[in-house]
């Protein structure tokens, strides 16, 4: 299979986080998406080491916001204004290097479990709020489906489109996670229901049960099947890797085809 618009996530908490990067060139990799996390946290010395690759290699940057301890459907007035004010700053900070992000939508604290009418309408204005940011940013959001865990928005295709409805925006649409789907034994529905939406990937394996971020085609998820459904996709697809070497492997299963 000729493999195209192919990126790597650097979500692995890593000592170094970005002197790597300059190898996924000779690996076969098109494409780096940075991830808010840890070490990968950019900041304003940092900035200019990220600036320095993308001006010396030909990768396209995307980025994923900080998801660990982050609820855009958060009910805790001050927590919830933290929140916005780093994804708002990360949305600033990548402003010149990056044309999408990708975003995890909320989810139900035990006091918006009680009230979650109250907890969808928090989660809907902080996307909305994020678009109109990143809107005067160029940057398009991107909100992620999620993998089968308690409480948490975005798991099944119905409510991913919801949410895309509701937020209303140009600037808003879906990370497709491939592996999350898996986990609901929903990836061909999620093909069938929302790829018109989907606007980034990301790809990953697993057994059906758990979220392993294994390499591709050691898991249960038919490649080839999906693959050949998303034959009109244009957008990336982001391997999800906890080393280089995986994401090698990747690459390689995926030229099998």
């Amino acid at each position: 299979m000729n493999v195209r618009n192919l990126s790597f996530s650097s979500r692995a908490a890593v000592e170094d986080p970005f002197n790597w990067a300059y190898k996924l060139e000779d690996i076969g990799y098109t494409g780096w998406e940075i991830v808010q996390e840890g070490s990968q946290c950019l900041n304003d010395e940092n900035i200019r080491q990220v600036r320095d690759i993308t001006d010396t290699t030909n990768l396209t940057l995307t980025m994923h916001l900080p998801f660990s301890d982050m609820n855009l459907a958060g009910l805790n007035t001050g927590i919830h204004d933290e929140v916005m004010r780093q994804m708002e700053y990360y949305l600033e900070m990548a402003s010149d290097i990056v044309e999408l992000a990708v975003l995890h939508p909320g989810y139900l604290s035990p006091y918006g479990n009680q009230v979650p009418d109250r907890a969808w309408e928090v989660n809907i204005g902080s996307v909305q709020r994020l678009c109109d940011f990143a809107s005067d940013r160029g940057i398009l959001i991107a909100v992620e489906n999620m993998p089968d865990i308690p409480k948490i928005y975005g798991k099944v295709p119905d409510e991913m489109l919801e949410i895309m409805e509701q937020v209303d925006r140009e600037n808003v649409g879906m990370t497709l996670d491939v592996g999350h789907a898996n986990t609901m034994g929903l990836v061909d529905e999620f093909v069938e229901k929302c790829l018109g939406k989907i606007k980034h990937m990301h790809i990953h394996d697993n057994h059906g049960a758990h979220d392993e971020h294994l390499p591709l085609g050691q898991g249960s998820i038919d490649w080839k099947k999906f693959m050949g459904s998303i034959s009109d996709y244009k957008g990336r697809l982001v391997t999800e890797m906890g080393s280089l070497d995986e994401g090698r492997q990747c690459i390689e299963f995926l030229k099998g085809l």
